[in-house]
């Protein structure tokens, strides 16, 4: 299996890359090959001074790099062959078999658009994130910034991109779907959600259990697939990353807590694209890149593209 990584997307890049990379390297199986996309002089200038050991690491080079603040678009046009679209490139040309960064986010799905393309059926990808509750198992919400405006035929095919996702990657063999609203009765919510609720109470692809509301999330374990519009899912996640960060300046010691930290998650999936691509936090250190390249693996090793274009054709 070969992995690539951007190694010049992030804040703390290519610090940051080279030392998760090194990490995931010495827990990985030994037929995992983490494949560097990126500068190569500026990799190995920053290899030496810091005397990292980055033999055995194959180093794609690539001269142009895709910054946090470029506009997406832009960038695609006028940085054809920066590492961020050149591993997406190598992605479907199938010399690698899983692409990941933690580069600018809105160039990487810029990309994902324009080259790895939407598997056939699915109306619009998304993003999905991984939330935990008190006891002590996970729920995954989607979409958390893809689609900040999901039509009612787009959250209804959520529900069952979140549960190929949550059946296979996190081994739920029947997961319970809600949709997030303001009230768990039938009629609550705006027009959207409820036309996608009658859309989505009909169907025989996946087990829906109805309305989930935003005080249930984090506390129960009623919903293991969370369906949502981008523009509320992505106000949810960053809610969850501003709780840790006030426990931490608090000094809240519980392993609860230290579940929202992202850096032991890494990256989240584009799901209902071509290909196994990962997407990372801008502000990724060498921890967080070691568990984005580990869950890269785990999509691939999931075989969840296939599966997703599979349950659609089913």
């Amino acid at each position: 299996m070969r992995i690539g990584i951007d190694m010049m997307g992030g804040d703390f890049a290519p610090g940051s890359t080279i030392r998760g990379a090194i990490l995931a390297r010495e827990s990985l199986p030994v037929d995992v090959e983490i494949v560097f996309v990126g500068n190569q002089d500026k990799i190995i200038r920053y290899s030496e001074e810091h005397q990292l050991d980055i033999s055995g690491f194959s180093i794609i080079d690539t001269l142009e790099s895709v910054g946090m603040k470029d506009h997406p678009l832009k960038a695609y046009r006028e940085k054809p062959r920066a590492g961020l679209f050149m591993g997406q490139r190598l992605l479907m040309e199938s010399s690698l078999d899983g692409f990941c960064s933690a580069g600018n986010t809105g160039a990487m799905m810029v990309g994902a658009m324009q080259i790895i393309t939407s598997i056939p059926g699915i109306i619009r990808p998304a993003i999905a994130a991984t939330i935990p509750n008190v006891g002590g198992t996970h729920s995954v919400l989607l979409d958390v910034g893809l689609n900040p405006d999901a039509r009612p035929d787009v959250l209804y095919q959520y529900g069952s991109i979140g549960t190929i996702y949550a059946n296979l990657v996190h081994g739920y063999k029947v997961p319970g779907v809600a949709l997030l609203n303001v009230g768990i009765e039938e009629g609550k919510g705006n027009m959207v959600t409820r036309s996608a609720y009658q859309l989505m109470k009909d169907s025989s692809f996946y087990n829906f259990i109805g309305n989930i509301e935003a005080n249930e999330m984090f506390v129960t374990s009623r919903a293991d697939v969370i369906v949502c519009d981008g523009f509320i899912g992505n106000m949810m996640l960053k809610q969850a990353e501003a709780f840790y960060k006030v426990v931490s300046m608090k000094n809240v010691g519980n392993a609860y807590f230290e579940m929202f930290n992202f850096e032991n998650f890494g990256g989240t999936p584009v799901l209902g694209i071509n290909a196994p691509l990962v997407i990372g936090h801008g502000i990724s250190n060498e921890k967080a890149i070691n568990n984005m390249l580990h869950h890269t693996v785990e999509v691939v090793g999931a075989g969840l593209v296939n599966r997703i274009k599979e349950e659609l054709e089913r």
